[in-house]
């Protein structure tokens, strides 16, 4: 009998972790101010088929390791049938023992279907039936999996040119969980390619119903989309980046970079740096000017199977961690908003461990009141977002800034059944505290448990509510 594994107490190893967890984190909402979800799901309250498109149908995780255990593509990405994609990934479960999708699957099981057994090759057709059978109730519709969650925010990812369509939708529609776009403009620096460049600007164009000819049409236009999200409810932007870019620029510069690109030439590293220079510049003002906080997610070498990335495109489980560093540039692009007073709230994420104390030491540089945590070290992203590298997070950001003003965890997926990650992280914070009171390291009497109790209500919830206005 598996009485030890995955009890009410998971990961809780204390009588105070404990205490911590079921008292204070256990049943508080979730604001996921950051996914990718696709909204029209959330819109159209979107009926699952199966267990496997539901839960397969675009994780990458769950791609890796089932590639790893040698199944052939057509069971993953293929055209093999739902259960037959189904029973290999119940058949590479055992082989998962200390990954952390052997936790977060039978999480997600527990959760959200009631059902306490472990997934193997044996369990694997009682499991699948029984997901699907529940899976024809209303209730386990898109809308209402975030209900059983109690998700009361999700910030989506959304390009400038979206037409955020099914964000109008939903606000026209009532439902109980905020669903708000995030800006993403990744695609309006991304010039490394001038012909796929240029219909991006095309679409751009369409979508801010003006011409693009000249950089400043470029600036006017997303000035334009910048205010059409702010709109529909748009509180933070997101940028996905190999690393920062500051490199000193001129407007001359700049103009005849993009003049070039949309004449279909390429540029220079050099040249193209300078461009992206400009425009994460440029962003970080926008942000500053409607109180909104700019998110930098950066470190990831992508697309590094290129004969696969030729045949399912991008994120499809061929990215990993890169070695970039970049710590110079973080800091003066940084610098440059905070010395003219275009500094937004922001967060950084970095994928290479290796860089959390430069990220966990920056925050200092450019904190100010009167928002505390103006700067914040986001939670373990990717890669990082299991017991050791959450654990690594919070240990780094406790020792160099201030872990009770931390906004906590988030999903990051596509997927609406890993919400089960906010249940996942306020286990491990509340241990990790839990372990500092027995310890001897941390007080648990009087005014001192009272805050502690509260220190992990704010980061598994208010700190993000008030952080992003919401």
């Amino acid at each position: 009998m598996d009485k030890d594994f995955m009890t009410s107490d998971f990961l809780l190893q204390t009588e105070t972790a404990r205490e911590l967890y079921h008292e204070h984190a256990e049943g508080l909402p979730i604001i996921d101010y950051h996914c990718h979800l696709d909204p029209r799901e959330v819109a159209e309250d979107h009926r699952f088929r199966s267990i496997t498109e539901l839960w397969l149908g675009g994780d990458h995780y769950k791609w890796r390791a089932l590639r790893s255990n040698g199944v052939d593509e057509y069971f993953i990405t293929g055209k093999a049938s739902d259960w037959e994609k189904f029973e290999k990934w119940a058949e590479t479960m055992p082989y998962l023992f200390r990954n952390p999708l052997y936790h977060w699957t039978h999480l997600e099981l527990r959760t959200a279907f009631g059902i306490n057994e472990q997934l193997n090759p044996e369990t694997a057709r009682l499991i699948y039936d029984r997901c699907n059978e529940l899976l024809q109730q209303p209730e386990f519709s898109a809308r209402g999996l975030m209900r059983r969650y109690r998700v009361e925010v999700v910030c989506t990812t959304d390009d400038p040119a979206d037409s955020l369509e099914y964000h109008r939708a939903m606000r026209e529609s009532p439902f109980e969980t905020r669903v708000l776009p995030t800006w993403r403009p990744d695609k309006a620096m991304a010039i490394d390619n001038p012909e796929t460049y240029r219909r991006y600007i095309q679409s751009l164009a369409q979508a801010a119903d003006t011409d693009i000819t000249t950089f400043d049409d470029l600036l006017r236009a997303l000035h334009l989309r910048h205010d059409f999200f702010a709109q529909h409810g748009c509180r933070l932007s997101d940028h996905g980046l190999t690393r920062f870019f500051a490199e000193p620029y001129t407007d001359a510069q700049v103009h005849q970079a993009f003049d070039r690109v949309m004449a279909g030439h390429s540029l220079s590293e050099e040249e193209a740096n300078r461009f992206r220079s400009a425009m994460l510049y440029e962003f970080g003002v926008m942000d500053a000017e409607k109180g909104w906080t700019q998110q930098f997610h950066y470190g990831a070498m992508r697309n590094n199977n290129s004969r696969m990335f030729s045949l399912l495109g991008p994120d499809t489980g061929y990215d990993s961690i890169g070695d970039v560093g970049g710590a110079l540039q973080m800091s003066r692009f940084l610098d440059r908003l905070a010395s003219e007073g275009h500094l937004p709230n922001t967060i950084l994420y970095n994928l290479n461990p290796a860089d959390n104390e430069v990220v966990a030491s920056m925050l200092g540089n450019f904190q100010e009141g009167p928002q505390p945590g103006k700067i914040q070290f986001g939670s373990g992203w990717w890669f990082l977002d299991q017991k050791d590298g959450i654990e690594r997070q919070i240990n780094t950001l406790s020792l160099l800034g201030l872990l009770s003003r931390f906004v906590g965890m988030l999903t990051d997926s596509r997927s609406f059944l890993s919400y089960p990650r906010h249940e996942y992280f306020r286990r491990i914070l509340c241990n990790l505290l839990g372990n500092d009171v027995e310890q001897g390291l941390l007080p648990y009497d009087g005014y001192e448990r009272e805050r502690l109790g509260q220190m992990v209500e704010d980061i598994s919830y208010r700190n993000a509510l008030r952080f992003f206005n919401f």
